[in-house]
């Protein structure tokens, strides 16, 4: 295993920022860290990178105990945190060259070099680091964490600040990244935890509340099924509630409504018999498979 991690428990003051939680990532796994803000998220991949000591719990990188010995374990460990630390005036190639002698690199022009291109910085690399935009300021924090080829990656909101052809750019990255190494990133865009994981963590509260791979959180955790019903008339949200089944009501555009249900069999039975005898056109409708965003809901409002 690349990460386990045995009853993590970190405590500031009377909060518990974190609860109890226990996780392993293979080898190869590209796996998203959600959880709404205050959540635990940033607290937990600080102590899994030994920026900060749990109060309780043990973390293994690579075999090797994050506790017992951190600085062979941030070798192992490219760290990307949601505040990018850079230095303002050094020039992106000369910072590079300068994390590649933290790191001793023995062909460091080659690894600084590997960084750049596989970050998309080739263009930007003669300018200073405060000349940058905030998303290549990012880009220069991830080639910063790749440039010593580390196994495992950890990942704070990585693509914070990008514009949306620079996402799509990031996301293959971090997708050719994850057919070698361990990748663990936090995001609050759970579109974009959807296109690039094979798995989801969800903590709230400083709780575990789910480790499923995607597929399974969409059908096993989700507690209601949507069904998408386009009708020729505009009804009122109201009258859908004489379905026997249906739930919850939204129309989200004049005409088409969502209708929650725990039973969508019953509901779909009901559904054009209840049409007929209010006398109204029922144009279609189709069973939707629960959004992540929807699963999160779920999950993070209890």
């Amino acid at each position: 295993m690349s990460i386990v991690v045995n009853g993590l428990h970190k405590k500031f003051g009377t909060q518990e920022a974190v609860q109890d939680v226990s996780f392993t990532l293979r080898k190869g796994e590209i796996v998203g860290f959600l959880g709404p803000n205050g959540a635990g998220k940033s607290t937990t991949l600080k102590m899994i990178t030994g920026y900060i000591q749990p109060d309780a719990g043990t973390i293994y990188v690579e075999g090797i105990s994050v506790q017992q010995h951190p600085i062979q374990v941030r070798r192992k460990i490219g760290y990307l945190p949601e505040a990018n630390p850079l230095y303002y005036d050094m020039f992106v190639r000369e910072y590079l060259h300068f994390i590649a002698g933290v790191h001793k690199i023995q062909d460091a022009d080659d690894a600084v070099e590997q960084a750049i291109v596989l970050t998309g910085l080739q263009k930007e690399a003669h300018k200073k680091n405060a000349q940058l935009s905030k998303g290549y300021k990012q880009r220069v924090g991830l080639a910063a964490a790749l440039v010593h080829n580390p196994p495992v990656l950890i990942l704070d909101e990585p693509t914070s600040g990008l514009d949306p052809n620079q996402i799509i750019e990031i996301r293959e990255v971090i997708r050719q990244l994850g057919k070698e190494k361990t990748i663990l990133f936090s995001s609050h865009i759970l579109q974009e935890v959807e296109a690039i994981c094979d798995r989801v963590m969800i903590l709230h509260q400083g709780r575990l509340v789910a480790d499923n791979p995607i597929q399974q959180l969409h059908s096993g955790i989700a507690e209601t099924t949507v069904l998408e019903v386009q009708m020729k008339e505009a009804i009122p949200e109201q009258q859908f509630m004489e379905i026997a089944g249906v739930i919850r009501v939204t129309q989200t555009v004049p005409g088409k409504y969502h209708l929650q249900t725990l039973q969508p069999e019953l509901v779909s039975k009901s559904l054009l018999q209840w049409a007929v005898e209010k006398g109204y056109t029922l144009l279609s409708f189709t069973t939707e498979q629960a959004s992540l965003e929807e699963v999160f809901r779920n999950l993070t409002h209890k």
